[in-house]
């Protein structure tokens, strides 16, 4: 057995350790707004239920452990007091990944993520209309725990009202397990799905995705793809040239054969096949070579 005194590693492999060591953690996929109305959106995995009466949930967004910057989450709860956690489930995971990358300041998140935003009642952030679960929250108070990268700032926040999808709920009336499939956060590129076990996510870049509102309407209207595909299709740096989609097309011959069927479905489907595999340029190349 190895034995550690936190102060003699460097934070970032400190913060791995730890990571890798206590989980899974539930995602608190925070909405906010800065004090000039605009929307922003990230999740947070320092996050858990700590309180029924009142009902407190607690999240705690760090500073970069890499320049000790703080997020814009947190600029915004210390503004204006207000925020709404949403729950993340299986099916939006890809998304809400991607809605972790470090766009500039102003950019919405809910777009680049594909992500509906609808009105709360009570607070002025918007709420994830894709998430099952959604509260409502004000602040009570933000507890800065540091100065220095990795620091958390615990952010304490008494929920005012919550909204429950009806779909996710069992004969009962409670919230059924199953139906909800909530992930959670592990080490790394690692969750786990409370139904299934674990799983991979990779990382979003860190230059920064095209983003799904980048992603062409034929795509994000076809039937076949879910959000979770969005979500992998949005986090590409930049798509594939035309000459290397001609390439890939000419040197795979199944891909010929499906593209041959003139059927838009087929196609859509073997790029389906390839974002399965995690082979997303691949599944952009299918994709693309309809318009060449």
């Amino acid at each position: 057995m190895i034995s550690i005194i936190p102060k003699e590693i460097p934070t970032a492999k400190l913060q791995g350790y730890l990571q890798g060591s206590v989980g899974p953690r539930p995602i608190a996929f925070a909405s906010t707004m800065d004090s000039n109305g605009k929307p922003n959106l990230s999740p947070f995995s320092f996050f858990n239920l700590f309180s029924a009466n009142p009902p407190i949930l607690i999240f705690s967004p760090s500073r970069r452990v890499r320049d000790n910057t703080i997020k814009h989450t947190l600029i915004n709860a210390e503004a204006t007091r207000e925020v709404v956690i949403n729950v993340v489930n299986y099916d939006m995971v890809q998304q809400a990944s991607l809605a972790s990358t470090e766009y500039g300041d102003g950019v919405n998140e809910f777009l680049k993520a594909g992500f509906t935003a609808i009105p709360s009642d009570i607070v002025k952030p918007y709420r994830v209309k894709e998430s099952p679960v959604q509260f409502e929250c004000k602040i009570q108070e933000i507890i800065s725990l540091g100065n220095e990268g990795g620091a958390g700032n615990l952010i304490i926040c008494e929920i005012v009202k919550m909204h429950i999808d009806e779909s996710i709920l069992d004969e009962n009336g409670g919230v059924d397990q199953h139906k909800i499939d909530l992930v959670s956060r592990l080490g790394g590129n690692w969750y786990s799905r409370s139904n299934m076990g674990l799983f991979e996510v990779e990382k979003p870049l860190t230059t920064l995705g095209i983003g799904v509102d980048q992603i062409p309407d034929f795509i994000k209207e076809s039937p076949v793809f879910d959000g979770n595909d969005l979500g992998k299709l949005g986090n590409v740096e930049a798509l594939p040239t035309t000459e290397e989609v001609a390439i890939f097309v000419d040197q795979n011959f199944a891909v010929k054969g499906v593209l041959s069927s003139d059927d838009q479905e087929k196609v859509h489907l073997k790029a389906k096949e390839y974002l399965d595999n995690n082979e997303v340029m691949a599944a952009w190349k299918v994709l693309l070579s309809e318009k060449i």
